[in-house]
This record gives C-alpha cells, sequence and structure tokens, in this order.
C-alpha cells in the first residue's frame, strides 16, 4: 500500500488492489462517504443504451448476503441516506449518516459493489420502474431537451446517448449483459473512495482496509471511443407544450484543458447562478423575455461543450436567441477592464467557498477531482489557479469557443 500524502485539509492514499482514497476531517456529527466509479453511460456498447443507469437501480436489489429490504434498512434504520446516481463518464454510489455509523455504511458499500447478485425476478420489475422515469422526463421538456441537444451534437456516439436509455433498449437488457458490463468496468483501478465526516484520517483507513480491501483488481479496463468532432447545427422540434425551449452551444474544453479556468470564470460571468450574470440582467430582466435563462459547461475527458438554455415564448424566441448572440459577441470583442474582471473573480471565488460548505457536495467534489486528474486542489490552490486567469485570456478563450460559425440550436416549439 502506498503512504497517505498529507495535505492542508484531506489525505489520500491507495490500497494494493488500486483503489484510491481520500478523507476529509471536519468538526460535524455526521460523515458522507461515496464511491466513485469511472464507469458512466460513455462505457456503453451499441446494444447496451441505458445500461450503466439500469445497474445503478439494480445493484441495491440484493447481495448473497443481503436481500433488497436489509439494504435500504441497513442506513435508514439509523437516520441516514443511502442512493447513487449515473453521469457519462462516471457512476456514484454514496451515504450520509452519524459518525458512530462509519463502519455500517463502508460495510454496505463494499458489499453492494463486491456482492450485488442482480435477481433475475427484479430485472422485469427495475425495466419498468426505469421506462415509468423515461416517460416522465419527457413529460419535463426543460429537462429533456439538454439530452437531446447532446444527442445534436454527438449524434450515435455514446456521448450521445440518453443516459436512462430508450424505451426501445431497455426492455432488452439480460442478466448476462449486466454481469458482463459490471465485469469489465466495475473494478478498484477505475474507482475512488471518498470521505468527508467527524473521524480522523487513520480511522478511516483502517476502516477502508478492512472493508475495501477484499475488492480484487480486475486489470485495464477496455479503452473508450474517441469523442467525435462537433459539426454545428440547428434543429427545430414542434412538441405538445405551451412555452418554447431553446439550448444553444457548441464544442467546449476537456476537463484536463489549461484554459478550463479561464472559460469556468467566462460562463459564470455569462450565465452563472447569481441573478447579476449577464444573461439574467440583459435578457430576464431588462427585455422581461426569458423566465429562466443559464448558461452550462459540461467538460469531459477527451471533449466538453458549452450551452445556454432559456425557457421563452414563441413570439420571443427569435430575438432571445439574437439578444444572447449580442452577449456572445460582447465577450469576444471587448475586454473586461479591471474593475468588472475583479468583480467576476471575487464572485466566482465566493461561490466555490459556499459550495464547500455542504460536506456531502465537498465529498463528491474531492471524489471526482481525485477520480479524474488524480489530485485535489486545497481552495487555496483553486485560488491561485483563478487568479492566475488574465482579462486577456478570458477574451481569447470565448473567442474560440464562442465561435458564431461552431453555434449549434436546439429549439422545442409548441405544434401548431
Amino acid at each position: 500500500m502506498t503512504p497517505p500524502l498529507e495535505r492542508p485539509d484531506f489525505i489520500t492514499g491507495t490500497l494494493p488492489n488500486g483503489l484510491r482514497w481520500i478523507h476529509q476531517q471536519v468538526a460535524s456529527p455526521t460523515g458522507h462517504v461515496g464511491l466513485i466509479l469511472q464507469t458512466g453511460s460513455r462505457d456503453e456498447g451499441p446494444d447496451e443504451e441505458g445500461l450503466a443507469h439500469f445497474i445503478e437501480h439494480l445493484l441495491f436489489k440484493g447481495t448473497t448476503r443481503r436481500k433488497a429490504y436489509h439494504i435500504l434498512s441497513r442506513i435508514e434504520d439509523v437516520g441516514g441516506e443511502l442512493n447513487a446516481y449515473t453521469g457519462k463518464e462516471d457512476t456514484t454510489l454514496y451515504a450520509s449518516f452519524l459518525v458512530p455509523h462509519y463502519g455500517r455504511s463502508m460495510e454496505l458499500l463494499f458489499d453492494i459493489i463486491q456482492n450485488a447478485r442482480f435477481p433475475e425476478r427484479e430485472i422485469p420489475k427495475e425495466k419498468e420502474v426505469i421506462l415509468d422515469e423515461i416517460d416522465s422526463y419527457r413529460d419535463s421538456p426543460s429537462e429533456l431537451i439538454f439530452d437531446e441537444f447532446d444527442a445534436l451534437l454527438f449524434g450515435d456516439h455514446p456521448l450521445g446517448r440518453n443516459i436512462l436509455g430508450t424505451e426501445e433498449s431497455v426492455p432488452r437488457f439480460t442478466r448476462a449483459q449486466v454481469l458482463d458490463f459490471v465485469h469489465r468496468n466495475y473494478r478498484p483501478e477505475r474507482a475512488v473512495l471518498s470521505s468527508v465526516g467527524g473521524i480522523s484520517a487513520k480511522q478511516f483507513e483502517r476502516l477502508a482496509m478492512k472493508y475495501a480491501a477484499p475488492w480484487e483488481a480486475q486489470g485495464p479496463p477496455p479503452s473508450r471511443l474517441p469523442a467525435p468532432p462537433i459539426i454545428a447545427r440547428t434543429e427545430h422540434r414542434a412538441l405538445d407544450i405551451h412555452q418554447c425551449h431553446l439550448v444553444m452551444g457548441g464544442t467546449g474544453l476537456d476537463a484536463h484543458h489549461a484554459d478550463l479556468p479561464a472559460l469556468v470564470l467566462v460562463n459564470n460571468l455569462l450565465g452563472g447562478p447569481a441573478m447579476n450574470s449577464r444573461l439574467n440582467l440583459h435578457i430576464r430582466e431588462r427585455h422581461g423575455i426569458a423566465y429562466q435563462i443559464e448558461s452550462f459547461l459540461n467538460p469531459y475527458s477527451d471533449t466538453g461543450i458549452w450551452g445556454i438554455y432559456a425557457g421563452t415564448d414563441e413570439e420571443a424566441m427569435d430575438r432571445c436567441q439574437r439578444l444572447i448572440l449580442r452577449e456572445l459577441k460582447q465577450l469576444r470583442e471587448v475586454r473586461l477592464g479591471s474593475l468588472q474582471f475583479s468583480k467576476a473573480k471575487t464572485q466566482l471565488l465566493g461561490q466555490m467557498a459556499l459550495a464547500q460548505e455542504s460536506n456531502a457536495n465537498l465529498m463528491t467534489a474531492l471524489g471526482k477531482s481525485l477520480l479524474t486528474f488524480n489530485r485535489v486542489d486545497t481552495f487555496s490552490e483553486m485560488v491561485t489557479k483563478i487568479d492566475a486567469v488574465t482579462p486577456a485570456q478570458m477574451q481569447d478563450v470565448a473567442q474560440r469557443v464562442f465561435d458564431p460559425s461552431q453555434i449549434s440550436a436546439l429549439r422545442f416549439v409548441p405544434k401548431a
């Protein structure tokens, strides 16, 4: 086992089976532990659309030691929470609990990941649950449009597929497919155990050794299909809706790109969560034509996308799109002054600090950073990276990323 690497506010290490771990001790009566797997919908084969998410559901349906009821009751009986979710490039299982139940929670997570049985009788039931989830998702066009925008950009590539799967793919899943996917992808070398809570790093390491060390390494994982180049395109779709929905965007930066901090700063200024973002002030507040408007970044391991979402009336759709393009042009052509630039950095750093106040969110952020970069920045290191960004770098990245010839758009409009 490699020796732990001590940092000012967290400690990391690696178990003999290749599982990396990270723990931050905080003065809190609660603990949060997550097992983050470097496996998501991107790792599905041509006939496996939705399989990673399907497996996430089945993980809680029983192990060689426990039935589904006992899995759910193990944490909830002591007032804790157990859950999981699937992303494009990762899957997370996590638990939140009172500190005396650290061992109970970690034992359960590793019982699930090592000993899940995927009972045949549960597979038809869970298919119906997910098909209902797909139908529910279709009833929410403001959510559906984001996945459809991914499909517009990436086409048949796994990054363009819906994480939930489709009405055609989900019913075809078999237990053999589930077992094969788990064997290919669920391995300690491609996972991180992350924790934030009121125990010491030594206590956490002992628990990790006790419950995670038996998880056997599997060797090199299958390779991922490289991300395709994104070609700009525009589509209009008529649906049974009242409000119009718009997403515009295109190729962004991957998670390892040196200019990503600058793009994060640009995105936050453009349409971040603050009410004084440029999009919110200039389109919602000044013109009153969008109830909701925001910008987003999705950086992946070898590519990334950016986008802007707006919900508006049909008669205001064209005007809304023109105003968005005007804001992008402003960022490309006008460099921030020193006062604007200072305010933009101060705002982002404040938001980052507030996000770390949630120990559950911090646990996830620490784990995903270690999984993706094999390192974690302290808050002071993050401040240094943001401080290193310049107005010229922000303008340069805006010019490259917001190239008007490379912007795609997807509209959902009411049927005539």
